[in-house]
């Protein structure tokens, strides 16, 4: 097998994702690029040149008050005289003031406030209110509805376009508390994507040193992070879990960089106490990831629990690695290593990271062992199903065979077989020839064992 140069190798920086594509990586769902009211607007247009909406069922009402606005410089105008087309104009329009009448037939103008602050879009739009109603109620029904001002008819021209003028200069200053507190939002999100690429980007790094550390094993992480994915999709889980056990799977065995090369890299089978030196990489690997490390503790512990590793690191990312690092070794009839660990009670991404590193270790050539065949590592896979490996599992992992396969071509070193499903489901592979290996299983014993370690 033929490995890269170490000192070669780079983490390639990730293409950086567009903006919105970082609001969408951020928030989880996708956002507009500004409120709709904002659009075709600057809060600098809503005071020279603004959109105004007039909205009233006598044309010589519409044509007073343009007439009035016009002589202030106004020019944008967006009028109707029925009201039930007034939501319609609105939406189509935009405009940054609705100059709106009551007392109109079919649909009055309280009707039409009332909808307009239904609309979460249209929620804040300033509504002056233009009416020949003095009754008090009338007056404190649409402020209510949240009228931003009124007016009463005929309105006098100065006052008009003085209220006009105010409310747009509030306007103006609302929309650019909007604008700022988007742009901030955007770079917000921006930043935080590039932390969490360079965070991934140091996970893949972290997994390479791991990798050279141990060279035999040629691109073994990445088949395992990629077989772990599809398995844990096959069984269910999130996209965003899928990924993270894709990211974390790959350093699984990132604890061997604590072993002495005598023992990592002996070409044959290892000794009782070779074995139990090789043991401890689960646990080296997860004290990797304790940020707050005590200088007192032993070097080697077994008894630490799920809420200690929990509370290693705070990147739920971390987290997992750990969590994956300390129980890969784990198996499901409670008799692994290094904390015994039974069942529903060992990580379920330690669970799914097991079935994929033996499969990979099955499948690989080392030192010690040629590669299985296809058919042999399967049915060692099956036989070992509800002791070695989680029975979910390991319906997850034959349903997802030929994407496993494929993943498996993808990542193979350059002396690898190749594997192919050829009668794999339905080959007959003789018990007496899988026994030896299922007890090598069972005793955690040289050949399997460091295959797997």
């Amino acid at each position: 097998m033929s490995m890269s140069d170490p000192a070669n190798a780079s983490c390639e920086p990730k293409a950086m994702p567009p903006p919105l594509e970082a609001l969408q990586t951020i928030f989880g769902t996708s956002r507009p690029p500004l409120d709709s009211v904002l659009q075709d607007s600057s809060p600098e247009s809503v005071v020279a040149n603004p959109r105004i909406a007039i909205i009233d069922d006598e044309p010589i009402n519409v044509r007073v008050v343009r007439r009035m606005l016009t002589l202030a410089g106004y020019e944008q105008f967006h009028t109707t005289s029925d009201a039930t087309q007034a939501m319609d104009l609105i939406r189509s329009s935009r405009p940054d003031v609705v100059l709106l009448d009551i007392m109109m037939p079919v649909l009055s103008g309280l009707d039409i406030l009332r909808e307009l602050r239904a609309d979460a879009t249209l929620v804040a739009l300033p509504v002056v209110i233009l009416t020949a109603s003095t009754d008090r109620q009338t007056k404190m029904d649409a402020l209510k509805l949240g009228a931003t001002d009124f007016l009463n008819k005929p309105a006098d021209s100065a006052e008009l376009q003085a209220r006009i003028r105010n409310v747009l200069t509030v306007k103006a200053h609302q929309d650019w508390l909007k604008r700022y507190a988007w742009d901030l939002e955007l770079e917000v999100a921006v930043r935080t994507t590039e932390l969490m690429h360079a965070h991934i980007e140091l996970i893949e790094c972290l997994a390479k040193v791991g990798e050279y550390r141990d060279s035999d094993t040629g691109n073994h992480v990445r088949r395992v992070g990629a077989y772990a994915a599809i398995v844990a999709r096959h069984m269910g889980l999130s996209a965003e879990r899928v990924e993270r056990i894709r990211l974390a799977a790959p350093l699984h065995d990132i604890g061997k960089v604590g072993i002495p090369d005598a023992v990592l890299h002996k070409p044959g089978r290892l000794d009782e106490v070779e074995i139990d030196v090789m043991r401890r990489h689960s646990a080296l690997g997860e004290r990797l990831f304790d940020r707050c490390e005590d200088p007192g503790k032993p070097f080697l512990s077994h008894t630490l629990t799920g809420l200690d590793i929990a509370a290693k690191a705070s990147s739920p990312l971390l987290q997992m690695a750990a969590a994956i690092a300390a129980s890969h070794h784990e198996r499901w009839d409670g008799t692994g290593y290094p904390q015994g660990l039974a069942g529903e009670a060992i990580p379920l991404e330690g669970r799914i990271t097991a079935i994929a590193d033996v499969f990979d270790a099955l499948c690989s050539r080392r030192p010690y062992k040629p590669p299985f065949p296809l058919e042999r590592s399967l049915t060692i896979i099956r036989q070992s199903c509800g002791t070695h490996f989680d029975p979910a599992v390991v319906d997850a992992f034959f349903a997802a065979l030929d994407e496993i396969l494929e993943a498996c071509r993808q990542f193979a070193d350059e002396d690898s077989p190749d594997l192919e499903l050829e009668n794999s489901r339905t080959a007959a592979v003789n018990s007496r020839e899988i026994q030896p290996v299922l007890a090598e299983f069972s005793a955690g014993l040289p050949e399997l064992n460091s295959a797997v370690s």
